[in-house]
């Protein structure tokens, strides 16, 4: 897998946000209150918690930029989650602005980013800018998916797909290790363990599964031993995360 730059990584999130705000404008009023692809969530919660998510991580660049810590949310998780809960039965109009403002703040941070900026401290996860860049992207293109406007995981790029592979790697349990063979592509092995389960499919149904996702191709096929098995069980989504449901 060829590692992803900052320079790609920041056009990657300007085409992430592009389509986040495409696919809100294709809801209508009613469309808000109805069932999203997250169990227990509607689109109201999913356009909240992308205002959120992209609010919260320009407040950890602008905090960066000041030479300073903060944590990702206000309040922590059970603000992040209070804050959901509250935006959720906005109206449409309140979303759109909302989310509009959002990521109109998360983008200007990144766009004012140095060479130096990517490698600033920041709290989530302990890491730098260049994670919550990452993050972001994660945020943006799996939850855009989970508006259910259309547009399916078939849609992420291989460079998503492939960045995917290797953040998602902690999700295999322990002992085990999964030979990811995307069809017409190179395979790619995550864990560690001693037991080999093949995972073949088409590469964005392999990255929707490790997502958590349902695979809209319907390719996926699992196999142990040349014998055709049920798709391994995975581990939660890795820790430190905010949570991606």
């Amino acid at each position: 897998m060829t590692a992803i730059t900052t320079e790609a990584l920041l056009a990657e999130l300007h085409k992430a946000a592009d389509v986040v705000a495409s696919q809100a404008g294709k809801l209508a009023e009613e469309d808000v209150p109805a069932s999203s692809l997250l169990p227990g969530w509607t689109r109201g919660h999913v356009l909240a918690h992308l205002a959120g998510i992209s609010n919260a991580m320009a407040r950890q660049l602008e905090f960066a930029a000041r030479g300073e810590t903060v944590e990702l949310y206000d309040g922590g998780q059970e603000g992040r989650t209070k804050a959901i809960e509250m935006a959720a039965g906005h109206t449409l109009a309140e979303h759109r602005a909302d989310l509009d403002s959002a990521l109109e703040r998360a983008m200007r941070a990144f766009d004012s980013l140095d060479a130096g900026g990517w490698q600033v401290p920041i709290s989530y996860r302990g890491g730098v800018v260049q994670d919550g860049g990452f993050a972001l992207w994660r945020e943006l293109v799996i939850h855009a998916s989970d508006l259910k406007t259309g547009l399916g995981p078939e849609t992420w790029s291989r460079p998503f797909c492939e960045h995917l592979f290797d953040f998602l790697a902690a999700r295999v349990p322990d002992g085990q290790r999964f030979v990811l063979q995307p069809l017409g592509l190179p395979p790619v092995t995550v864990g560690t363990g001693n037991r080999s389960t093949v995972i073949n499919g088409m590469l964005t149904d392999i990255a929707a599964w490790l997502a958590g996702r349902e695979p809209s191709l319907g390719s996926l096929r699992a196999s142990a031993a040349a014998d055709g098995v049920d798709l391994p069980e995975l581990l939660p989504w890795p820790s430190g995360v905010p949570s991606t449901r």
